[in-house]
């Protein structure tokens, strides 16, 4: 094993200094791992898994069972085969055998994704790749082109007929001269649906060259590629035979020993064995000589190869023999072989070709997909696939010259290797036969075959040669094949993640006035992604004082909330109205303009899913508002509805989540602050009734600001809320402040939000509901419309949403004032066994202590809880039980006179 004097692709001119398994070595910029170690004197790397028997590079490229590294660095990659990864200065690697471990370290490094559009996708950049790209573009179409390697040439790269290769580099440059056609090389399929294609884009190769004047490089990209028609022209992987310890170092796919010998001038020894089924190994014994390294043998397993290559092998001093090698000899290399008619050669190197596999890989998701060529010996593309074209050696386009398949010679089968990476034999395949397994799939399971990294490339279809041959079966064809599943390659959690990690994993949404909150000492609740001032205690208090306050200047005074955070959505169309009308549970279409109603909308189950006020803006506008934690998925569910059940409603959602900042103004008092940044606007209950909404300008230190303010209430109380542009909350908050300073204003968090609205018995949907509860479970008949079609109306007319034991939103009062019954705490009814299992009643969904009610209480869904009023129920916690009272759900104001103040 050596350097090459001459010759290959890679750059002399640029030594490229590296380390393996701490052993520093050199290579040059164009080399792999591999191809350095080979030109290092390498060949082995990490024993097998299981059986820990010495292994050595076997392939050239991704389908490589044995050569697998870690990559040292900021954050270390794992099991990355040698032959793929491209050699660079100060490179540092180990060899695995076939386990990796993930580095604890946080990974540095930038991932990202992109998205596009072309007519034409050709995945693979050899000859026939090339090829069709540069017809695809001819009349102008937006080609994109893909290929694994760092330039194109598929194939070809390890070829020495240079007259093909200026015909590649000729076309390549007519590529590079057309506007729409685009070339990525590094770029891998993963998997493809249709015309969608995913693909990864290896972009750098260390953390020094992520970084340039414009900031950071992506070190990988993912690339979301939807393409008229897709054109796959993957190539074939050759394949090897089993037989007897073929898996010993030196033992190598006669293409990878061409590939090392040509492309990057790394010869992987000096005398040589080749051993095959058909032409073309022939050519890796030529050139095998030609590099300076002697062929001790061909082995031809075809009793009659085409003559012409005999008689150009003989004539190079290279002996043809026809047979077939059932093993060889060494100890940590191969160091001779074994003929089937006794005789030994000697060697350090046996160069293997079994046939090609067309790489399908991208094609076959379906039984039918793929049919077994028999002139190949191999599985091809079958009938037509809409939007898709299979050219070159992917479509079987291979001379065979009359192959003759062998999968398994004649011998001991505990040692013919048929996966390399997963230690399994013939004699495994043997075994599972033997237990009545018949189909691939199954065999696959029981020997692992194909699960491992390499997912089966070599060893695939030679497996199923195997099975048929034990089965007394035909040909593999009468077996099908395993599924090939994505992605096609191994690929990082880093890259699927893209940029959403770290802060940008769960981003920490805030609202324009969220620095005044911070700066007065307000604590903070997480709800989804935003930051929610909680509660702002003052100097000793705890949240329990903070809390009562703020309840008690809500509900005696005046207080203020920051509300932005509301999911909030423009509706707009002329079918606006009809739309609203099937998505929620009541009436919408007749809506007034400048009115606002409560709605509800169920899932297609009848279970709850959302709530909120929605207000008519104009005849074809509605402004819907919706819980902080749910408004993405109900913009999801809006899109939903309209672009797969009623596309021909004319209608457009928009969330305008940020660009609202909404202020709740609560209390008696409230009309009066509102009064003083809003004195143009007639407050009064006949000119500005409940459920409305006005549009002014605001005054004093807001002057000048447009707002839009509904008369609505979350506690109860008379209130108002005030929206203005998000730029202009601070100033509106500011101003509302100084406004209400006279009459002691109140700033209230989250924490008080949810004790007002309970005492009221509103309840929150996704804490007092659980995905189980209808409208009716709610209390709330009333809001479901029997005149109109919605989502959920038949689910909600089936008996089971109206038997007798559902679980009711019922109100709970302690027999002691003060425990606090704890929220999710289970209840049972007296005189239960406590003896598991035991029968639940329900569960504790809210509960608080109240300034108004100077006790606790808590809201609790309650098994036929609306005809237990009175009853008691019991809350078992371990060391103690509460007792509690069932009740209405309405504790405070159960008529709504303080709604009008």
């Amino acid at each position: 094993m050596t350097r090459l004097p001459e010759g290959g692709r890679i750059d002399r001119s640029r030594p490229l200094r590296f380390t393996l398994d701490g052993a520093p070595l050199t290579g040059f910029a164009g080399d792999t791992v591999a191809s350095a170690m080979i030109a290092n004197g390498l060949l082995e790397v990490a024993p097998s898994i299981y059986r820990m028997r010495p292994r050595g590079i076997f392939s050239a490229g991704v389908e490589e069972p044995n050569a697998l590294v870690r990559v040292a660095g900021p954050c270390a990659d794992p099991m990355l085969p040698a032959t793929t990864v491209e050699l660079y200065d100060g490179l540092r690697a180990e060899t695995l055998s076939g386990v990796g471990r993930l580095d604890p370290n946080p990974d540095p490094d930038v991932y990202d994704k992109k998205y596009t559009h072309v007519d034409v996708l050709v995945i693979g950049g050899g000859p026939a790749g090339v090829a069709a790209a540069v017809e695809a573009s001819a009349d102008g179409a937006r080609v994109l082109l893909l290929d694994d390697q760092p330039e194109l040439g598929g194939g070809l790269l390890a070829d020495s007929d240079q007259a093909a290769l200026d015909r590649l580099a000729e076309a390549t440059e007519t590529l590079a001269a057309r506007p729409e056609v685009r070339v990525l090389t590094r770029t891998t399929a993963l998997r493809r649906d249709g015309g969608y294609v995913l693909a990864v884009e290896r972009r750098s190769l260390r953390s020094a060259e992520r970084s340039g004047p414009l900031g950071r490089v992506s070190r990988q990209r993912l690339w979301h590629i939807r393409a008229g028609r897709v054109v796959l022209a993957t190539g074939a992987h050759e394949r090897p035979v089993a037989f007897a310890d073929n898996d010993r170092p030196g033992v190598m796919l006669a293409g990878a020993v061409r590939a090392y010998v040509n492309r990057y001038a790394a010869l992987p020894g000096s005398r040589a064995v080749v051993f095959t089924t058909n032409d073309s190994a022939y050519h890796t014994a030529f050139d095998l000589v030609a590099a300076g390294a002697e062929v001790a043998a061909l082995v031809d397993a075809r009793p009659e190869p085409p003559a012409e290559l005999v008689e150009r092998a003989r004539a190079e001093g290279i002996p043809v023999r026809h047979g077939l090698i059932v093993g060889t000899e060494g100890e940590r290399r191969i160091t001779a072989v074994r003929l089937d008619d006794g005789d030994s050669v000697a060697c350090d190197l046996l160069a293997v070709s079994g046939g090609w596999n067309p790489t399908v890989a991208l094609l076959a998701r379906a039984p039918g997909d793929l049919r077994w060529d028999a002139r190949l010996a191999a599985y091809v593309p079958a009938g037509e696939h809409a939007g898709l074209t299979v050219v070159g050696a992917a479509a079987g386009e291979i001379d065979p010259a009359g192959e003759t398949p062998v999968w398994a010679v004649p011998g001991e089968p505990g040692n013919q290797f048929v996966d390399l990476q997963r230690d399994a034999t013939v004699a495994d395949i043997r075994r599972a036969v033997g237990a009545g397994m018949r189909s691939p799939e199954h065999v696959k399971r029981y020997t692992t075959i194909g699960t491992g990294a390499d997912q089966g490339r070599t060893s695939g279809v030679l497996a199923n040669g195997v099975i048929a041959a034990e089965l007394g079966l035909g040909s593999p064809g009468e077996l099908g094949v395993t599924t090939f599943r994505p992605p096609y390659v191994p690929v990082s959690f880093g890259l699927l993640a893209g940029q959403d990690r770290g802060d940008l994993l769960d981003p920490v949404r805030v609202t324009s006035i969220h620095p005044w909150h911070a700066a007065h000492t307000s604590a903070f609740e997480n709800v989804g992604q935003w930051k929610r001032p909680w509660y702002y205690p003052q100097l000793g208090e705890d949240m329990h004082a903070a809390v009562l306050r703020e309840c008690a200047a809500a509900r005696t005074g005046v207080a203020m909330m920051d509300a932005s955070t509301l999911g909030k959505i423009d509706v707009i169309g002329p079918d606006a109205g009809e739309f609203l009308n099937r998505i929620y549970t009541n009436a919408f279409a007749k809506l007034k303009v400048g009115s606002a109603r409560y709605g509800i909308m169920c899932k297609a189950d009848g279970m709850v899913f959302d709530d909120g006020v929605v207000i008519r803006l104009a005849e074809d506008h509605y402004y819907l508002t919706t819980t902080t934690g749910g408004a993405a998925a109900v913009l999801d569910w809006l899109e939903e509805w309209l672009q797969t059940e009623w596309p021909e409603l004319d209608v457009t959602c928009t969330s305008v989540t940020e660009q609202w900042a909404t202020i709740a103004v609560v209390g008696p008092r409230s009309r009066a602050v509102v009064a003083a940044v809003a004195p143009a606007l007639d407050r009064g209950n006949e000119a500005f009734p409940f459920m409305t909404v006005r549009h002014t300008e605001l005054a004093g230190d807001a002057e000048g600001i447009p707002a839009r303010i509904a008369r609505v209430s979350f506690s109860g109380e008379l209130a108002f809320e005030v929206n203005v542009a998000s730029w202009h909350g601070p100033a509106t908050w500011e101003a509302l402040l100084a406004a209400g300073a006279d009459h002691g204003i109140t700033p209230y968090g989250t924490e008080t939000m949810h004790v007002l609205r309970a005492e009221k018995g509103f309840p929150i949907v996704g804490q007092d509901t659980d995905g189980t509860v209808t409208p009716v479970d709610l209390g709330m008949s009333w809001i479901v419309s029997t005149k109109k079609d919605f989502v959920g109306r038949r689910s909600l007319a089936r008996p089971d949403t109206a038997r007798a034991d559902r679980k009711h939103l019922v109100g709970l009062l302690p027999t002691d004032p003060a425990e606090l019954l704890p929220e999710g705490a289970q209840l049972v009814a007296p005189g239960v066994s406590m003896t598991p299992p035991v029968p639940m009643l329900g569960h504790v969904t809210s509960s608080y202590h109240s300034a108004a009610l100077r006790r606790t209480f808590a809201l609790a869904l309650v098994k036929d809880g609306r005809n237990r009023m009175g009853e008691t129920v019991l809350a078992p916690l371990g060391d103690r039980t509460i007792t509690a009272t069932v009740t209405e759900p309405v504790f405070y104001d159960p008529e709504g006179a303080r709604r009008d103040g």
